[in-house]
């Protein structure tokens, strides 16, 4: 997927190589947890779950590091093709130090219930995404998505009902815990990733800074994602509670991002960096943990599609946090652009400023302190509206039920290291 989508010609090609590199991706971030659900019992999952956020939050900084680094040196390819040596040394860690005991049995693949769920989401987003700026919002193309997305997920939800061995299996809802975690999930995948998009862009085009050193200012999101996943980690270890870490969790990411919503033309790095590390802390203590609430909650037998499910309604809550708020930067562009910048005709083209900072750059004196200032006021918005949404979060969360933690893993030590092909029994309630 990365080589065919660094060798794209088109934007086609790019956006179906992408989708094989999304195969690819989504299979691995869920695989990741299920692992370490399977080898290691709940009450000592928090620490191992800590290290994943941790590698999580650092990856999804040192991304936008990494791309700025490329846009600004190299060619946006690159972006691409740096997957390659990093998958090929996971390849080769995982073909020679991941020797787990495994029993080969056939189930039937919901393709169905795949494709529904996949076509419902895509109208969902699209919906998000082309509402007010590409269509308006009552357009038939608007509409017609909005009600293919309705049609798709009710088929799903029927589909779900019927099939042998669904996708998504309805029964995972009736668990009070799975609920408020995959909701919570949802929401805080929203709120981190249009963070994560956004901040980039106020620091660009508000702040003046290139692409790289707008990724360098997000090490302090970093730093306070992966101290948060680490303490809160341990702590769980010792203490065998929960709870706490997610209410925590998302009363600070409240806080942060009604902090980053204070920003505009006058904020300076080091209040912007201060902002950064509150939320940091407010994702590091919410992130990992969701996760292991819903694995200490379900049955063995229902540990991938609940750890995968968790990681799904992340990923969705990443997505249309994307496409909401890119949606809603745009129509306040195009509300303070002409009143900061009148007459300034095609100079102030919403698509074009928005893509490119450099140009932004290069305007004339008044108009670009006029473009600034209209972008700092609608990503004041942004930040501004994913504060309620951060907040429903911890009124979600107050909700849970906690659980105690187990102290039985599912996959005992005696069987890690032996030879991956020799069938084993489950040693789900027989101690480990």
């Amino acid at each position: 997927g990365s080589v065919l989508a660094g060798l794209a010609q088109n934007m086609g090609q790019l956006i179906a190589f992408r989708a094989i590199q999304g195969i690819g991706g989504g299979g691995l971030i869920a695989m990741t947890q299920v692992i370490v659900g399977d080898v290691v019992a709940p009450r000592e999952r928090g620490r191992y779950m800590g290290y994943i956020g941790s590698v999580f939050a650092i990856a999804s900084v040192i991304g936008p590091l990494l791309g700025g680094y490329f846009v600004d040196n190299l060619t946006w390819r690159w972006i691409f093709y740096i997957n390659i040596p990093v998958g090929i040394a996971a390849l080769f860690v995982t073909n020679s130090a991941l020797n787990l005991p495994f029993r080969r049995d056939d189930h039937p693949i919901d393709y169905m219930g795949s494709a529904l769920l996949v076509g419902a989401v895509t109208c969902m987003v699209l919906v998000t995404t082309w509402g007010g700026s590409e269509y308006a919002w009552g357009s038939p193309t608007i509409v017609g998505l909005g009600l293919g997305a309705v049609i798709l997920t009710v088929l799903f939800v029927m589909q779900e009902r019927r099939a042998p061995e669904p996708i998504l299996p309805l029964r995972l809802f009736r668990d009070p815990v799975f609920t408020v975690s995959t909701t919570a999930s949802f929401l805080v995948g929203l709120t981190m990733f249009g963070s994560i998009v956004f901040l980039p862009v106020f620091l660009q085009v508000v702040v003046g800074v290139s692409a790289t050193n707008s990724g360098l200012l997000l090490l302090p999101l970093m730093a306070g994602i992966v101290a948060a996943a680490t303490t809160s980690g341990r702590l769980i270890t010792k203490l065998g509670r929960y709870k706490i870490f997610p209410v925590a969790g998302t009363a600070i990411m409240t806080v942060g991002m009604f902090l980053l919503s204070r920003m505009d033309t006058a904020t300076t790095r080091l209040a912007a960096s201060i902002y950064m590390v509150v939320l940091g802390v407010g994702i590091g203590l919410v992130l990992q943990v969701l996760v292991l609430s819903v694995q200490n909650s379900v049955p063995h037998r229902d540990l991938g599609i609940a750890t995968s499910a968790a990681s799904l309604f992340r990923s969705l809550g990443g997505a249309f946090g994307t496409a909401m708020f890119g949606a809603i930067l745009r129509t306040r562009l195009d509300h303070f652009l002409p009143r900061l910048v009148p007459g300034a005709g095609d100079a102030v083209d919403v698509g074009t400023l928005q893509g490119s900072p450099q140009t932004i750059r290069a305007l004339p004196g008044p108009v670009r302190d006029g473009v600034v200032e209209a972008f700092a006021r609608s990503i004041h918005s942004v930040f501004l509206w994913s504060v309620p949404l951060a907040a429903l979060a911890f009124v979600i969360v107050l909700f849970m039920k906690e659980k105690p933690l187990r102290d039985e893993a599912h996959v005992s030590a005696r069987h890690v290291g032996e030879d991956a092909g020799a069938p084993f029994e489950s040693v789900e309630g027989q101690g480990a």
